[in-house]
């Protein structure tokens, strides 16, 4: 059992969530986000934590900024979005168990008083801004470092706020740049 209250969209969410892992959820019910669940939420928030597991989609980056805002201290967890799309529709009810549990084994927590420890030219000299294939390699190093797919401003945000070191970083894009070459 996840002792931290996952923050979801939907019904269907916690559906797929309970196929992966035992935990409480709390729905939003898209960006309504209702008194009620906002009240519910902050419950959970005080008395347990929680972990907000949006879908990787525009509206999903939307409903986590406010989240993040109103709970400075909640954990974070991203399902990449080729793990979370089936059928052309993208979202968490549609990650497989094992998606969502390595999601939930790379939680992150935003540090409100960043890190300056990447700068745009490492995004630049690695390839994740700049060039046709910066997009796919965002989201490929976003998955393995448990942050998730974004632009360039906000993959660097992420970077700093979520507390990747550069160790993480340099192994991660190692992995990676090992694996293209093997293709």
């Amino acid at each position: 059992m996840i002792k931290e209250v996952l923050v979801v969209e939907g019904k269907m969410d916690v559906v797929a969530i309970n196929k992966a892992v035992e935990a409480d959820c709390i729905i939003t019910e898209g960006f309504n986000l209702k008194p009620k669940a906002l009240a519910n939420i902050e419950q959970a928030y005080r008395k347990r934590g929680i972990i907000i597991l949006t879908d990787p989609d525009p509206a999903g980056e939307r409903i986590r900024r406010f989240l993040a805002k109103r709970f400075p201290k909640a954990k974070h967890a991203f399902v990449p979005k080729e793990d979370a799309t089936d059928n052309d529709d993208i979202g968490i009810e549609q990650a497989k168990p094992p998606a969502i549990r390595a999601a939930l084994e790379k939680v992150r927590t935003m540090d409100w008083e960043p890190k300056e420890t990447f700068k745009s030219a490492d995004l630049i000299v690695n390839g994740l801004s700049g060039t046709p294939e910066a997009s796919e390699r965002r989201a490929r190093l976003g998955a393995a470092l448990g942050v998730g797919f974004a632009n360039a401003k906000t993959f660097l945000l992420r970077l700093n706020h979520y507390g990747v070191t550069r160790e993480e970083f340099e192994s991660a894009l190692e992995r990676m740049n090992r694996e293209e070459a093997g293709k």
